[in-house]
């Protein structure tokens, strides 16, 4: 089956041709300052170059920095209003209190406290004011949001008040999007709140941008399923990001992470990846990327949901170097870079123009960077390198060597030696690494919940079943669908046999397997 991966990052908008698991070609691209101008012409470049290979592609996976752009830079993001279900608890701290001023001025749609929620055991602490529900509803209508947040006190254990209130405000302002924090975040009220009304601010440009990534399929005449890919290494259909945006974050680093593991064939080691404006480091676990089980900033605001566990230091192939004295700085010339580069004619030394002095990379002119001093490239080189070992020392886990995959189109700025790692291995193709782990990404089906009188295996059991039926429901083909991860917790808080289970589970897309012989 035929696939194209597309990955939109800071610097390049990078696509690749597929065939099963071999590489047909790639290309890569300056990213636009619009996003969807620099994944048409990807596509289109790509389609050219390929030719008569480009017939019967399948499917399209596209990774987004669309709306992580958006947070970060505080832009194309509607208002949306927060119903917390949770009085007489929880009133001190409102919501958006603890968003930066800049980002809530943007966002806030109104704030409406109302009585109802859960203990952490499932006792009731009131009954839900479902007539207070009623009337926020109608005054959001009134005041024209187009987007709410319905957030309740451990939601994640018990969703009846979220999704009692989700009935009640779609009967009385059907035009409004929901957002239930049930369904994306975990136990945290405020962290899990956060993720809603960030997903809710998304929802017109999450809307906006399918739409334009499905136009942009369509006018190349590929008959192919568009797929966007998310931040656990696997993909959905567009319909299903255009209502989970948040799900997108961090997509781009991940796709590297899964492409470098597919292509090199290692299922467990650390990942570099290092593009046009930042160095990600991460951890593979059985081929996908380690979950953060903390909190992630997300544009200056807390989070805790589903996350990759990444650090990502500000070093790419477009970090400026200053000579006089050394630095390597912290900003990046960005998507500039073949405007401002010396290789390319530009007056900013780069890191890419160290690599090509180095003669670590042949691109532009060399004759450009001939003139830069030898002891000032090596020690160039000496700083970057320091700046990687070390993020890459902070990310393990244990003291244990283990392999380093060398990823993205700045690769060449990763040290070949680092203490704690058994080998670095540069994979083939590593420049498109994250276009190929967009274009094999699977989908995924998971579970969270509390299991009652049940036995370990019980639980798990069920919880995987019901893993596998959001999997299937999600797209995925029954028969290829495998369980990755499982965690189980016995919750000796509760009455009876209570245990929390999740289970998660990927299988590959039901639209792309073949036939199955009469």
């Amino acid at each position: 089956m035929k696939r194209i991966g597309i990955d939109v990052g800071g610097t390049n908008t990078d696509a690749t041709l597929l065939d099963g698991h071999k590489v047909l070609t790639s290309v890569k691209t300056f990213t636009t300052a619009d996003v969807t101008t620099g994944v048409r012409a990807a596509l289109s470049a790509l389609i050219k170059q390929a030719g008569d290979a480009a017939r019967d592609v399948s499917a399209v996976m596209i990774g987004t920095t669309h709306f992580t752009n958006a947070v970060v830079e505080r832009r194309n993001l509607g208002r949306a209003a927060a119903i917390r279900i949770s009085l007489p608890a929880s009133a001190s701290l409102v919501p958006f209190c603890d968003w930066p001023k800049d980002l809530a001025a943007k966002v806030n749609g109104g704030v409406y406290l109302v009585e109802g929620g859960h203990e952490y055991d499932g006792r009731p602490l009131v009954p839900m004011d479902e007539r207070a529900v009623a009337e926020a509803a109608r005054q959001i209508a009134r005041d024209g949001i187009e987007a709410v947040a319905i957030s309740a006190t451990f939601s994640p254990l018990t969703a009846e008040c979220e999704e009692r209130a989700f009935e009640i405000v779609k009967n009385e302002a059907p035009d409004v999007h929901v957002t239930m924090s049930a369904t994306l975040g975990r136990i945290g009220l405020l962290e899990r709140e956060n993720v809603a009304l960030m997903n809710a601010s998304l929802i017109g440009l999450a809307r906006d941008t399918t739409r334009a990534f499905v136009d942009a399929v369509a006018d190349c005449g590929l008959g192919a399923q568009l797929f966007i890919t998310q931040n656990d290494g696997t993909v959905v259909r567009e319909d299903a990001a255009r209502e989970y945006p948040v799900f997108s974050f961090a997509s781009g680093p991940t796709n590297s992470m899964r492409g470098a593991a597919l292509l090199a064939g290692i299922e467990n080691a650390m990942v570099c990846d290092v593009g046009g404006t930042t160095a990600d480091i991460g951890c593979l676990v059985n081929s996908f990327p380690r979950e953060a089980n903390n909190v992630v900033d997300v544009g200056g605001v807390r989070t805790l949901f589903r996350m990759p566990d990444l650090l990502s230091i500000a070093l790419g192939g477009g970090t400026k170097i200053n000579r006089a004295p050394l630095t390597v700085g912290r900003e990046s010339v960005g998507y500039r870079l073949g405007q401002e580069a010396l290789v390319f004619g530009g007056n900013q030394i780069t890191a890419t123009d160290i690599a090509v002095a180095a003669g670590l990379l042949d691109i532009g002119d060399k004759s450009l960077v001939t003139h830069l001093p030898a002891d000032f490239v090596k020690a160039a080189l000496a700083e970057m390198h320091e700046r990687v070992a070390e993020a890459v020392d902070r990310m393990k886990t244990d003291a244990a060597e283990i392999p380093l995959l060398a990823a993205g189109g700045g690769a060449m700025l990763i040290p070949e030696t680092m203490p704690g790692i058994s080998k670095v291995v540069h994979v083939e193709h590593n420049g498109v690494a994250n276009a190929v782990g967009a274009a094999m990404a699977q989908i995924s089906g998971e579970t969270d919940k509390i299991y009652r009188d049940m036995e370990r295996d019980e639980a798990i059991a069920a919880a995987r079943a019901d893993a596998v039926e959001a999997a299937v429901g999600a797209g995925a083909a029954r028969e290829t669908i495998k369980v990755i991860e499982v965690e189980d917790l016995p919750l000796a808080y509760l009455p009876g046999r209570a245990i929390r289970t999740r289970v998660r589970v990927v299988g590959d897309a039901a639209a792309l397997q073949p036939p199955v012989p009469a």
